[in-house]
């Protein structure tokens, strides 16, 4: 996808994300990968009304060169952006579901969500790293993600909120949706004893659809 169009994607996915309640006030933030480089929203803006022309813009080595100031939080995106070289998008959110269980669950845990449904393994995966606590904007949580994210498509960091990579900007706006919409239902049947998915069917998900 070339500059304009991707930047005009970004602002419509913030407007979308920020419509739907899976964003508020300035937090959260997304990227995408260029062929020269990579876009990225800007440092306290809302991703309700994000303008196209001011979206940061990074070069290969993830320098600002255009566009307002890059969020604070660059090196979140750059962690997953490194480690899993397919990467196209990436989208950090502060969604109350995927927030929750971000300060339920204990770092180091792997599967805070139980696979319940195929959408959740096809768009997230077998695991989703819960990484340790950071302030936010500390770099030294960049570290902490790329050891995850080498075998991880998304992390949740505690009490923070989830970070999600996909192939491509799409890709990474629905994985995230998903993860959301996966948490509600694991709070909603918390103490229900649900079905889970086997190990052999998740096998069979990831087999068929990657």
């Amino acid at each position: 996808m070339k500059e304009a169009a991707l930047r005009e994607a970004i602002a419509e996915a913030g407007r979308s994300l920020f419509a739907r309640g899976y964003a508020v006030g300035t937090a959260g933030n997304i990227s995408a990968r260029l062929e020269d480089g990579f876009l990225i929203t800007p440092t306290n803006s809302s991703l309700g009304t994000l303008d196209p022309a001011r979206i940061s813009k990074l070069d290969a080595r993830f320098q600002h060169v255009a566009g307002d100031k890059p969020s604070k939080e660059v090196f979140m995106h750059r962690a997953f952006f490194q480690a899993r070289p397919a990467t196209g998008g990436v989208v950090h959110l502060h969604s109350t579901m995927a927030t929750a269980i971000a300060c339920l669950a204990q770092p180091g845990e792997r599967r805070p969500i139980p696979p319940l449904t195929p959408y959740f393994v096809m768009r997230i995966g077998r695991d989703l790293p819960v990484v340790a606590y950071f302030r936010p904007g500390d770099p030294a949580m960049e570290e902490a993600i790329a050891a995850e994210a080498a075998n991880a498509s998304a992390v949740l960091l505690a009490n923070h909120g989830p970070v999600v990579a996909g192939a491509s900007l799409r890709d990474a706006v629905a994985a995230a949706e998903e993860l959301e919409e996966a948490a509600k239902l694991a709070l909603l049947l918390r103490g229900a004893h649900p079905r889970e998915l086997s190990p052999a069917q998740i096998d069979d998900l990831l087999k068929t659809f990657g």
